[in-house]
């Protein structure tokens, strides 16, 4: 079974949020075999603006106190793609998965399948096919050396996910799903 991790970075908690950027991977949560095929793309703002979506304040206000590089990276407005080459990208990503994971799928999922809506477009997954990695993190003891570099940046988030994933299963003695 192909596994797959999705990660945005927004201008809303909302499920109309602009999309800033949008990363993912592919992995086998059954194995410690690397996460591969990864996704990574930033959306152009504007045209999401233009149609409605929603931008908060407060998100804005917490963007500014990132790290400059993270807040550039998911901010800045170099190499952004239109939101019909988003569906074209995510939908030929999506080819094969079985099971598609996110950080909490009322964020995530909730996001992509709002515009998908909006644009008129059916999504490339089944509601029973979304799993909430989270969820999975909460039934095993919280490892407090665990490290994180690259945080909120939507790839780099993905491939965190996908490997805690995995070591959540060989904890759980999950060997195949």
């Amino acid at each position: 079974m192909i596994h797959a991790m999705i990660d945005l970075e927004t201008l809303s908690t909302n499920p109309d949020a602009v999309i800033l950027t949008v990363g993912g991977v592919k992995f086998d949560p059954c194995t410690h075999a690397e996460p591969s095929q990864g996704m990574y793309f930033r959306v152009d703002v504007d045209s999401q603006t233009a149609m409605g979506r929603e931008v908060m304040q407060l998100t804005l206000d917490w963007w500014a106190e990132q790290p400059k590089e993270i807040s550039e990276e998911a901010l800045g407005d170099k190499d952004r793609i239109s939101l019909a080459k988003m569906l074209k990208t995510i939908n030929k990503w999506s080819v094969g998965v079985d099971v598609f994971w996110c950080q909490g799928p009322l964020f995530d999922y909730a996001i992509l399948q709002n515009i998908y809506k909006q644009l008129g477009h059916p999504v490339p997954w089944q509601y029973w096919q979304i799993r909430d990695s989270r969820t999975l993190f909460s039934l095993v003891p919280r490892d407090l050396n665990e490290k994180r570099t690259g945080l909120h940046n939507a790839l780099e988030d993905c491939y965190f996910q996908a490997k805690k994933v995995q070591k959540v299963y060989k904890q759980l003695g999950i060997k195949n799903v």
